[in-house]
This record gives structure tokens, sequence and C-alpha cells, in this order.
């Protein structure tokens, strides 16, 4: 029996895919013959990201070029998915989103997972109010904190030069000085003098976008966590149940760049990222965070989330991935997308709107509670497999090269609710290695 369940999201298939992997892209051998294939229900019943279509097109330059240079025909496993993800090499364009405090992203789950991560070699961000919920204790301690738990497991299993780990800050943390404490932490210095260590300033989140981390804890830990956050009886009055809120934090743009600002002086050595609720003003955000000199900036959609969160935010706040990509537009630096990820499809919509990679968050987690060992690993080559497929359809072979030509929306136009915006000649003609078609009145439906 598993611990885990994810309703509303596709929790069968990724255990399929945790379980057999590869096998998972496509239909069961055995029905080979005796079955026609066509769209199943879930292409019907999608949300705004994957209600496009992926359309590769017929005359393909891109595959003549890689042609020449192979002196044969390509296929799709000439496919470079390597990239450079926030400041670090990943083998795959992909990375572990943070998982934070819960019950579930906190424990035996969460390190096999950070394992897997490293394995695949792709960079793992660990979430916010680790350390003031869990406390921290050293390498020579008896019993290891969460946190360098998952440090530990990252850094005995990840390849040299590849990967890396991402540390949330929120305004708990600050007040806990955890970026100070982990900077100077002997357990840290590996990643620092590979230059795989990168602090992320949390803003918000796609599952609550305006509140703060909330979790459940019983009446004693409340007592114990009610000096740093904010605990309420609103869930169980009469009984053991807590709700523990932690603060959002206070954000404009000037306090924005002064942050980022710090972190740049203050921590040298450590990559800046910085993550965004999917607010209405993601971006004029993302520009700025880009301008003080982020790394990276993470845009994490309302489909998001694993943490906890009341209904209403859920069900109704926020902006859906697909908009917050469409109003960024071309990306000023690297920028991440999480919500919803575990198929490849849903990945190269993403990355084809300018994200440079995506983010498994709820799908990690359900693969790896399917399987401890391995789980991540096939999901993720699952969908190594169809980004390959995919890409390579679209007569391309780097996922850099991917762009807005690539899609196709049914519910209007490039520039309508979830579309990109379509470049005009003189964006071309100003930028010709811009990744676009090269006719924008082809790439209109």
């Amino acid at each position: 029996m598993t611990a885990l369940g994810a309703p509303g999201f596709p929790e069968r298939e990724i255990r399929a895919r945790a379980r057999n992997g590869t096998a998972e892209v496509f239909p069961d051998p055995a029905t080979y013959g005796t079955r026609l294939y066509g769209p199943g229900p879930a292409a019907v019943a999608a949300d705004g990201l994957d209600r496009a279509r992926i359309v590769p097109p017929v005359f393909m330059p891109q595959r003549l070029e890689k042609l020449v240079d192979l002196a044969r025909e390509p296929e799709f496993t000439d496919v470079d998915l390597g990239s450079r993800v926030g400041g670090f090499t990943a083998r795959l364009p992909l990375y572990l989103s943070a998982f934070g405090s819960t019950r579930a992203g906190s424990g035996d789950l969460a390190v096999h997972a950070s394992r897997q991560a490293a394995r695949l070699g792709i960079p793992m961000v660990i979430g916010e109010n680790m350390i003031p919920v869990h406390g921290y204790r050293r390498a020579g301690d008896a019993t290891r904190s969460a946190l360098l738990a998952r440090v530990e497991a990252y850094l005995d299993a990840a390849p040299e030069g590849v990967g890396g780990v991402v540390v949330q800050q929120s305004t708990e943390d600050a007040d806990s000085e955890v970026w100070n404490l982990l900077y100077s932490d002997p357990a840290f210095r590996p990643l620092l003098e590979t230059g795989r260590l990168a602090f992320e300033l949390k803003t918000g989140q796609g599952a609550k976008p305006g509140l703060g981390g909330m979790t459940v804890v019983d009446r004693a830990e409340a007592e114990l966590l009610a000096r740093r956050f904010t605990v309420s009886d609103v869930l169980d009055p009469d009984g053991e149940r807590r709700l523990r809120c932690a603060t959002p934090g206070t954000f404009t743009d000037e306090i924005l760049r002064q942050q980022l600002r710090f972190m740049r002086n203050n921590f040298p050595k450590a990559r800046t990222w910085v993550k965004f609720h999917p607010g209405r003003d993601i971006a004029h955000a993302a520009r700025t965070a880009w301008s003080a000199g982020a790394d990276a900036v993470t845009v994490d959609g309302a489909e998001g989330g694993t943490g906890w969160a009341p209904g209403v935010f859920l069900d109704h706040v926020g902006l859906p991935l697909a908009e917050c990509l469409r109003r960024i537009g071309r990306p000023a630096g690297c920028l991440l997308a999480t919500g919803g990820m575990w198929e490849g499809g849903r990945a190269v919509r993403a990355l084809a709107l300018g994200a440079t990679a995506v983010g498994l968050g709820r799908a990690a987690l359900v693969a790896v509670d399917e399987d401890p060992e391995h789980g991540l690993e096939r999901l993720a080559d699952s969908m190594a497999l169809e980004l390959r497929l995919l890409v390579s359809a679209l007569g391309k072979y780097t996922v850099a090269a991917l762009g807005p030509e690539d899609l196709w929306w049914p519910d209007g136009t490039p520039d309508h609710a979830t579309g990109p915006t379509v470049p005009t000649q003189a964006d071309l003609a100003a930028d010709p290695a811009r990744p676009f078609a090269a006719d924008p009145a082809g790439a209109t439906p």
C-alpha cells in the first residue's frame, strides 16, 4: 500500500512510469495489431498549456544542418538534452522542485528523491522553513538534520561536474540566518568549491499565491513552533491538529533588487535564484530579478504545489503557467517553470514558451513513493525519451532551439489568452539568431 495520494493529478500514470520507465511512453505492445490508436481523453480535458498542439513543420532546415554535420540522416537519439540551469550544468532540462518542511517533503521520500536527482545529473531545490521547523545539526552530531540528510544523499550520488543544490530562504529562514549557516558549514564546501550551490529567494508559490507556507502540526509541535510561526486552531479546535503559518514576506521592485544585491555581495560563491508565485505582474517581477543579476527566475504556475493550502487558493487563485509564460515573453535570462509537470509533452510546451528547464514536484514525490530506489529516475527517463522524440520531430536537436512557432493554439491566435507573442519582421531583422519562425504570418493559425 502506498503512502501518498495526489487527487486531480495523473497519479496512476506517474506510478506506472516509476515502475516501467520508457515503456510507458508507448501503448501496451501486447495490443499491437489488434487496436487502433488515437488521442486519449487527456487530450480533451486539458489546461491552457496542455491545449496547445505541438506542430512540426514540413521543411526542416535545422535537420539538414544536422544531416550535413553527421553525414547521415539524424535520429531522435541525436537530440542533446543537456542544459545550463541557473548556472549549473544539467544532463536534462529538468530539476527537482522544492518540497519544503511538509511531512511528505522532508522525510525519507525527500532523501530518496535527492539521491535519484543526483544520479540523473539535475539540480535539486530544498524548500523553505526546513531549519526553523526541523532544526540544524551538523555532520558530527548524533542525528542529522533533514536538510543536511538531503544534501549528503545528493553529494554521495552526484556525478562530477553536473547538477547542484539550491536552498530557499523565506522570512522565517532569514530570521534563523539559514544562508549564513550553510555558507560557513564545511559540509557545503564541496558544493562551493565546484560551483554547485545556489540560494533561492522565495517570494511566493503556485499553491497559495500571496500567502506563506502552511503545514499541519500536532499540539506539542505547535507549542514549540509558536515562537517563530503563527499557529492557529482553525482545523480542529478541540483536537490535536493545528495550522502552522509562515509569513509571505513583503516585496516591491526596489526591495527585490536590494535583496538580490545583498545575496550576490554576501555569498559570492553561490548562484542567485529567485522564485515567484503566478502574480499578475509576473513579467515585471521577472525582468526586475534578471536586471538585478539573478542567475535564474523560477515561476510557479497556479497548477503547482505539493504543500498544504486552502482549497479556494488551489482552485481559484493565481495565473495558469501558460499565461505566466505568455506575459513574460522572450526571457532575459534563465527561466524555470513549474506546475503540473510529469510528461514530455507539457515540458516541451513550457520550453517552447521560453523556459530553460521544468521542475518536478508532486510527480517526483509520487514516483519515489512508488519506488524509493529508482522511481524518479524511471519517470525522468520516460520524459527524456519523449523530449527527444518531440524535439526531433520538430526538426531541432537542442531544447534551446525550441520556440513559440512550435505550438498552435486552438482557442485563438498566438497572442490570445494563453498564446505566445509572434515576433515581427523587425524583431527578426534585429536578432537573426532568434529561434522563431522566419515568417510570422506562417506561425499564426
